[in-house]
Parts: structure tokens; C-alpha cells; sequence
């Protein structure tokens, strides 16, 4: 249950286990209790304090909330809280504890007893004891990374310009807030008082190169100086106004606004009150004795609960602390004289003291501080011993200041077993190298600097008790058990594929930077299970879909008999006197409707010529739907869903004529139903004539544009999202892709057109457009993720028209955008770096494609209609051509026609049914 403090129910249960704490590590214990049934209604409850007002978020993806105000950052399943033993009690504030009685007070005068207590109450941000710190923000909450959102929204607004937004503090959160800040729309500074960049992750050289490429991606660095003030003056309302941050050498860095970002602090107060409040105690029992004030130093206490040189509640390999019953995880944990704030050993804790209060031995064994990630688009990755302070430890060290690129592996003094390592700007190795840590490596150091030309390293068969998943703990052999089909899931077959595999094992559901290491795992076992794992299109193909696009297109072939003389697999014949021959395949349902998409989508000719026709489907061959009972549907295209009065009067007319049935859809278009393949010509022949197109509601290509009617009408609309939205659909209509795409248009944040359910997706702003992709609708639903924001009309197609043609060449067979995008190693990051970085050299390329498409559209049902030859296969029957097929029967229900069913087509038949609208083949019983 999810309650405020004043409506939470008294836990009655028998044994009472209170979580202060609604981060990740309170979630994750939660998470794991009830994953080992050990929550139970009246016999064991849990009840999670936390004084935030949200469900345990993913603090890792902030910056998503920076420019995403809407996106959703909440930790697994909500259904986690609809257990009868968990109780989630928000706006509730720990202040004290009381030990004698086993109870939590906060800060509303609530009392919670327990039996066990686990802290997690995780850090704050750290702060500057500088003047002028007031006037700072901080990055570490959701409401922290809104805040500074509307403030850098308010602030443009009020002087008019881009924003110098500074950032103190270099390291992982300071970078992603400068980035974050970046991203708004602002210009962003980064001061940090360290030599280089991410000192507590990167050596010297590492942190040379980061700031080389940080610096080219538009982030201004001033490093090796701290700050010593930031200044503020009245504004004219009489509110201080930011002005700029006075560095320790007497430089003054312009700053409108200030996020600090240098660090957190343990949230240790409770321990810290109760043995403050100890000591005062001890004090006065002393005074007492004596006679006389007594103040006891640090050697002449012990206080209740130990703590950290550097802060932090001190555990035990346990994750026990020094008060019975109470147990400490995540950031307020201190082990072995550290607290960490990384996700990996805050679930690590969580899971032990879940399996200790389970009956288990679990213990902790030390901080996992391997990091991979991307920061302000350069990827970074660290593992191990990266700073190689074991004794005679080596550095093998490729270095290219030039590019930005550094790759380190440290090993023992024999170079054979892997001590850690640092990658940046090039961290392709870390994939294989982190899960191989502290054990002997099967190549020469040197074969893993991928940047230097290595890449000769062997694959390596993982060890089973090697962490492929660090941050769920994850090793190789839980991910071999579920592919084998060791039952821990529920009793469910052997895992086959990526999805169910996360599901099984949670690994790759964090960071995800795992999953590249997980997929070929996978593809491995169930390649030693005898499955074999092809990426071929199909029995007649060794190559996939993509590669065979891109063979097409070098070799600029033109039919599919090439293609299969080409590439197709040779099919083996025994001739009549005995010997064999070969001859190219004659395809099958998969490979013929793919090679006739791949050339659709590259010839730009209209797509039933040339032999293409006998590749197409049904629906394609017919330039139509087919429905239930043979009949084809009529989807005139309404760009945009935008149409006239006039226009609207010949649809009427037409369905009227014919006896269609109409439906307005979702798609803002209006489909006719019930025509006989021999009446489209006819219809065709009416629409086309008064100025429409062919909707393409049969095909795997542009579906449609749905727009609001944004600015123009709507006293909301910030942008002309009908205009932009007609602009789409005749840019991009007839275009053919490996499966069918919808686009959407919103005027503004209300969202109307529901555009981030879309593959491509296009929000209105008060600066332009917000470009979202990889979205869909549908069994498996995604929501479209950001690619760009606030583009101008020409970028925005710019972007739109490379990200198509990347999908087009690259996707595989009948794969969705979204599926295509989380496919990708890298997923949307990589999207980002074709699309707007132009990292492959291939963006010219691509725009020229998408020219070439929209310079030859010619709608196909119009060109139909000017070709005998192309209408001779709209026949229902191929030797009487001018018969019409009369064996479709229909009812009239609610004033239009529907296909009738069986039973009233067999009562019909009898004399006793409805009246069937068209005739039927008599049925003639033998004499």
C-alpha cells in the first residue's frame, strides 16, 4: 500500500520490519524479501518510511527528468505495493529513534515499532562553505532536476538569451547536469578544483582526454582552481540575481545560474542524534560522579552506533550495524572505511539483509566500483585497480590525445591476470575485460586496445561465478541456469531470447550496460544446445535482411531474380539420368515479401512491376486490406486528418454508391469496407479524381501523420502542428520499410496527438520542435524516447529523414522501430550519434536517399489507373474477367452493411435467416 503518515494503518503483524529510506536501496530490499515469500500478511510486514512524495525512483537516470519533464523514473513493478504486507508510507521524515522501546518517531510525531530495522536512507548533496552558496542549486533529486528545469526556462525568459548555466564540480553527477543543462538550451561551464575531470574514476591521462572531448562537445572546462564565491546582486524586483562564481586566482566566470554538484554525504543524522544524545548522557553521569563538568573525548566513549572517518553508519560483513536488529544499505552504509554511492553494492546489501532476515548466511564481500556509462555523448568506463596501486602492478596504455581516445588494462607484474582498467572515448574492451577481473587473461594484454589496433583478443568461455551483471549480482552461471532451464522461474521452459532472459535473471534491467556481454552469452548457450542462432532472412538466405539491403544497393540491382542468382542458397536437383545440378531458389513467404520491400524501398518505382508483384502479400498485391470474408477495404489518405467539406461529401458519396461500410479510425482517416476486388478500379477511380491518394493502410510503409489542430485553433497550441503534420505525411508517404511506421504532430505539451506513442514523434515548444523516436502502439507498446529538442522546421526533417533511412537499411525483417532502437548496441545514444553526430559519415547519404524517394513519388493507385496492364489483376476471376464474385454475403446492421457469419448465412440458405444484402452461389445437393 502506498499511504501518507496520517492514513497509514498500525502494522499488527507478528514480526515488524521498518525500512527508513524510498530510494533504490529500500526498494530493492523490499524487492527481494517478497521475491523469497517472505513477506506475509500477519506474520511478517514491511512498512517504508520515506519523507519524499514519489514511488523509489531511478536516481542513475536523472538527467532523463532534466529534459523530459514527464518521463517516468519509478523502480520496477507498482504492483511491489500492492502486497497486504508492505506498506509504503510517503511525507514521512525520520528524526529519532528510540532503542528502549524499538520505534521510529518523525518529524509529524508519528511512532512506528519494529523488530528489525534496515537504514537506507541514502546521501545529500554536498555543499559549498563558500559566500554565496544560498544562491546555488544542487543535482540530486527529482525535484532538484525540475527545479533547475523551470529555473532555466524562467531565467531565458526573463534576460532573453541563452543562460550561463555553471557547474561546480567535474565528476560523474557534475557532468551529467552540465550535459542536462546543455541539452535546455543553456551555455554550460564546469569548474572542478581537481587537474582533470573525474579524478575519483580517471587517471591523469584519461581525465586529459575526457576534457578534450567534453570540450568539443560545447562544455566550457576551468579545472585545477577552486571556486571561492559566487556573486549575486539585486534584481529589479529585489530578488538576488545570480551574476558569476569568483574563482580562488581572482578570475570572475559569468554565471546566470549555479549547480553545485561535488560529492554527497552519508545521511547518518539518526546515528549521529543518538549518540550525540549518548555522549551528553555519559557526560552528565560523569559531572555527577565528580562534582565537576566532565567532557569526555572520542578515546573515552564508545558511542552506540560507530561511524566513518568521512561519515556513514558502519556494517559488518553482515550489513549489521552495532545496535542489534538494526541493519544499514546504500550510500549510508560504511565498509571497510567507505561509503559508495553506486547501484551496484547498494542492491548488493539490500539482497544480503534480506537473505540474513530469510534464515541465510549471505555476507558482503567489498564495493564493486566498476563504471560504464556515457557522459556528454563520449563513453567512460572504469573497473578494478584503475589506478594500479597494487605492488608491481602494469599499465598497458594506448593514448591519442588527438582523438580523445585512452585505453588502460592493468595486470600483475607477469601481464597474465587482470587487475582493472580505464576506458574513454573507445570502451568497446570493457565489455569482455570486466567480467574477466582478478583472473588470468587468454591473450596478451595488448590484443584488448581495440583503439590501437588490438582486437585480436579470443572470445573467452566466462567463468561461472564471473559477475556478467554487477548491478544485480548477476553471474554467467545464473544466466547459463536460465538458459538451460534450471525452473527457478516459475516452473517456465528454458529461456530463449533476450526479454525472458532479463526477466528471469533482472540482469541488464539496471544500467544496461551489460546487455551486449548478455546477448552473446545467450546466443552461445543455445548454440551449444543445438538451436541454432541465425540472423539469415530464411532457409533460402545466409543474409540477414540488412546485409542484404546494403547488398542490393552496392551491386544496384533492379530484380529479384538477380538477387536470388546472387545470394540466394543454391538448391540441389537430380536429373533424369542420374547427375545433379543447381539452380537459384524460388523463395518462400519470407524472403519474397522482404526482397520486394528492400526493393520498393530503393528502386522508388512502382512496386507490382517488373516481376515484383508475385513477392508482395495479398494486401500489397491488391493495393488493399483484405477483410474476414474476401472482400478489401478503401483508405483514401487525409494527410494529417485534415479535409474538406467537399471532400468529405465524396467520400459519402462513394461508400454510398458501392454500399461500403465507414469508420472513422484512430489514424484521423476515414476506411470504407466491403469492396470487391474488381470494384476497386472503380472506386479508385472516383477518389483519385477528386484529389485523393492512396492511404497505404495494405503496406509496410508510411500509415499516417496524426496531428492536433495545434496553433491555429487551439488556445493552447504553441506551433502549427497541422501544418507541420501535412508536411510529414506528403514528405514521407510511400515510403517502404522493413515494417509499417506512424508518425504524430502535437501543438503542445498536452500532447494530443498522442506523438510519443508513435515511431516518430514530434512535440511542439516554444522554440521549435521536440523530436521523440522508437515509439509504439500495438501487443507490445513502447513510448517514444527523446532524440532532439527545440529544432527549427528544417532540422526537424533533417533528423527525421536520416533517422528513416538509418531504420530502413539497418532493421531486421518486420521489426518496429522501438524493437529496432532497443536492439542497437548503445539503443537511442547510438540513434543520437548517426542521426545528429553523423559519427558514420553516412548523413549525406542518407538525406540523398530520402530525396530520391520523395522527387519519384507517384501514388500507386493513381498509377494503377493510367495502366491496362496494371488493372488486369484486379479480377476476381482470372478466365471470366468481366464476372463480378457473388458468393459474399452481408446484413445490414445499424443502418451499413457487415459480413454476415455463418449460422446467418446457413439460416438465410434455409428459408428461416436474415436478409442477405448480395447474392450467394446456390449450393446443389447430388441427385
Amino acid at each position: 500500500m502506498n499511504q501518507l503518515e496520517s492514513t497509514a494503518p498500525r502494522s499488527t503483524a507478528s514480526r515488524r520490519i521498518v525500512v527508513i529510506g524510498g530510494g533504490p536501496a529500500a526498494h530493492r530490499f523490499v524487492e527481494a524479501m517478497c521475491a523469497r515469500n517472505a513477506v506475509a500478511a500477519g506474520r511478517t510486514a514491511i512498512t517504508v518510511l520515506t519523507e519524499e512524495v514519489h514511488l523509489p525512483y531511478d536516481r542513475v537516470a536523472l538527467s532523463k527528468a532534466l529534459t523530459e519533464t514527464d518521463v517516468d523514473l519509478t523502480l520496477g513493478d507498482n504492483n511491489l505495493w500492492e502486497n497486504d504486507g508492505v506498506t509504503l508510507v510517503t511525507g514521512a521524515r525520520a528524526v529519532d529513534l528510540d532503542l528502549a522501546a524499538k520505534e521510529v518517531i518523525t518529524a509529524g510525531g508519528g511512532r512506528h515499532p519494529y523488530d528489525e530495522l534496515v537504514l537506507a536512507t541514502g546521501s545529500n548533496a554536498a555543499t559549498l562553505p563558500i559566500p554565496g552558496s544560498e544562491h546555488t542549486s544542487v543535482y540530486r533529486t527529482l525535484e532538484d532536476v525540475r527545479g533547475i528545469n523551470k529555473q532555466v526556462a524562467e531565467l531565458t525568459k526573463k534576460h532573453g538569451r541563452t543562460i550561463n548555466a555553471v557547474t561546480i564540480g567535474g565528476g560523474l553527477l557534475g557532468l551529467e547536469a552540465a550535459a542536462g543543462l546543455q541539452s535546455l538550451g543553456a551555455k554550460p561551464v564546469i569548474i572542478d578544483g581537481g587537474k582533470w575531470l573525474m579524478g575519483t574514476q580517471l587517471d591523469e591521462g584519461a581525465g586529459q582526454a575526457m576534457g578534450r572531448l567534453v570540450a568539443e562537445k560545447g562544455l566550457e572546462v576551468h579545472g585545477g582552481v577552486f571556486p571561492k564565491a559566487v556573486l549575486a546582486g539585486p534584481g529589479a524586483d529585489g530578488e538576488p540575481v545570480v551574476t558569476g562564481v569568483e574563482m580562488a586566482d581572482g578570475r570572475i566566470i559569468p554565471a546566470d545560474m549555479v549547480v553545485v554538484s561535488i560529492g554527497v554525504r552519508p545521511r547518518d543524522e539518526l546515528a549521529r542524534t543518538i549518540n550525540n544524545r549518548a555522549k551528553a548522557e555519559a557526560e552528565e553521569a560523569a559531572s555527577r560522579a565528580a562534582g565537576t563538568p566532565v567532557e569526555l573525548g572520542d578515546e573515552d566513549f564508545v558511542p552506540v552506533f560507530r561511524m566513518g572517518a568521512r561519515g556513514g553508519i558502519v556494517i559488518d560483513e553482515t550489513c549489521a550495524t552495532d545496535v542489534e536488529n538494526i541493519w544499514a544499505v546504500g550510500e549510508v552504509a560504511n565498509f571497510g572505511g567507505l561509503c559508495v554511492g553506486l547501484v551496484a553494492p547498494a542492491n548488493s546489501m539490500a539482497e544480503i539483509v534480506a537473505d540474513r532476515l530469510s534464515g541465510g548466511q549471505a555476507t558482503f564481500a567489498g564495493f564493486d566500483t566498476a563504471t560504464k556509462l556515457k557522459l556528454s555523448g563520449v563513453d567512460v568506463a572504469s573497473f578494478g585497480d584503475a589506478f594500479a596501486t597494487t605492488e608491481h602492478a602494469l599499465e598497458i596504455v594506448y593514448a591519442d590525445p588527438a582523438r580523445g581516445v585512452y585505453q588502460k588494462i592493468v595486470t600483475t607484474d607477469d601481464a597474465k591476470t587482470l587487475l582493472g582498467g580505464i576506458f574513454v572515448g573507445d570502451a568497446a574492451p570493457y565489455q569482455s575485460l570486466r567480467p574477466l577481473l582478478g583472473r588470468e587473461l587468454p591473450a596478451e594484454p595488448g590484443a584488448y586496445l581495440s583503439a590501437a589496433g588490438g582486437g585480436d583478443a579470443p572470445d573467452t568461455e566466462l567463468p561461472d561465478d564471473a559477475i556478467l551483471c554487477s548491478c544485480n549480482n548477476v553471474a554467467a552461471g545464473s544466466i547459463r541456469d536460465a538458459v538451460n532451464g534450471c525452473g527457478a522461474c516459475k516452473g517456465q521452459d528454458p529461456v530463449q531470447d533476450l526479454g525472458g532472459l532479463k526477466a528471469c535473471t533482472r540482469a541488464g534491467t539496471q544500467c544496461g550496460s551489460c546487455v551486449p556481454m548478455l546477448k552473446r552469452l545467450l546466443e552461445t548457450e543455445l548454440t551449444k544446445n543445438g538451436i541454432t542462432v541465425s540472423k539469415a532472412l530464411c532457409e533460402h538466405f545466409a543474409l540477414s535482411r540488412a546485409e542484404l539491403f546494403e547488398a542490393v544497393r552496392a551491386l544496384e540491382l533492379t530484380s529479384a531474380e538477380e538477387i536470388f542468382l546472387r545470394f540466394g542458397t543454391p538448391v540441389e536437383l537430380e536429373l533424369e539420368d542420374g547427375t545433379t545440378a543447381t539452380r537459384a531458389p524460388l523463395g518462400c513467404d519470407i524472403c519474397k515479401p522482404a526482397i520486394g520491400s528492400i526493393l520498393a524501398s530503393q528502386l522508388t518505382e512502382y512496386p507490382l512491376d517488373g516481376g515484383r508483384g508475385t513477392l508482395q502479400d495479398t494486401n500489397d498485391r491488391a493495393l488493399a486490406n483484405m477483410q474476414k470474408n474476401g472482400t478489401y477495404s478503401v483508405v483514401p489518405r487525409i494527410p494529417a486528418g485534415e479535409i474538406t467539406p467537399e471532400k468529405l461529401g465524396v467520400i459519402a458519396r462513394v461508400a454510398e454508391k458501392y454500399g461500403l461500410y465507414t469508420k472513422i479510425t484512430g489514424a484521423l482517416r476515414i476506411d470504407m469496407f466491403g469492396a470487391r476486388l474488381e470494384q476497386l478500379p472503380e472506386i479508385w477511380k472516383e477518389l483519385v479524381e477528386a484529389g485523393f491518394e492512396s492511404g497505404q493502410a495494405y503496406g509496410k510503409a508510411l500509415r499516417n501523420v496524426k496531428s492536433c489542430v495545434g496553433s491555429t485553433w487551439c488556445r493552447f497550441g504553441v506551433q502549427d502542428s497541422v501544418a507541420m503534420g501535412i508536411r510529414m505525411e506528403l514528405r514521407y508517404r510511400g515510403l517502404r520499410a522493413p515494417h509499417k511506421f506512424k508518425m504524430g504532430v502535437s501543438g503542445c505539451a498536452r500532447e494530443c496527438a498522442e506523438a510519443r506513442g508513435k515511431d516518430v514523434g514530434v512535440i511542439a515548444t516554444a522554440d521549435g520542435w521536440n523530436l521523440y523516436v522508437g515509439g509504439n502502439g500495438g501487443a507490445n507498446p513502447a513510448h517514444a524516447q527523446l532524440l532532439a529538442k527545440d529544432l527549427d522546421d528544417e532540422t526537424l526533417v533533417k533528423y527525421i529523414d536520416r533517422y528513416l533511412m538509418y531504420y530502413i537499411r539497418t532493421a531486421d525483417r518486420l521489426q518496429r522501430t522501438a524493437r529496432w532502437v532497443e536492439d542497437l548496441d548503445g539503443g537511442i545514444e547510438h540513434v543520437k550519434d548517426v542521426v545528429i553526430n553523423d559519427v558514420l559519415g553516412i548523413a549525406d547519404d542518407l538525406e540523398a536517399a530520402m530525396a530520391r524517394h520523395v522527387d519519384n513519388y507517384e501514388d500507386e493507385w493513381a498509377a494503377t489507373l493510367k495502366n491496362p496492364d496494371r488493372l488486369r489483376r484486379f479480377r476476381s476471376f482470372v478466365n471470366a474477367p468481366d464476372q463480378q464474385d457473388n458468393s459474399i454475403s452481408n446484413v445490414s446492421e445499424r443502418g451499413m452493411i457487415r459480413p454476415a457469419t455463418e449460422d446467418e448465412r446457413a439460416a438465410a440458405a434455409a428459408g428461416g435467416g436474415p436478409v442477405l444484402l448480395g447474392s450467394s452461389i446456390p449450393v446443389r445437393t447430388a441427385q
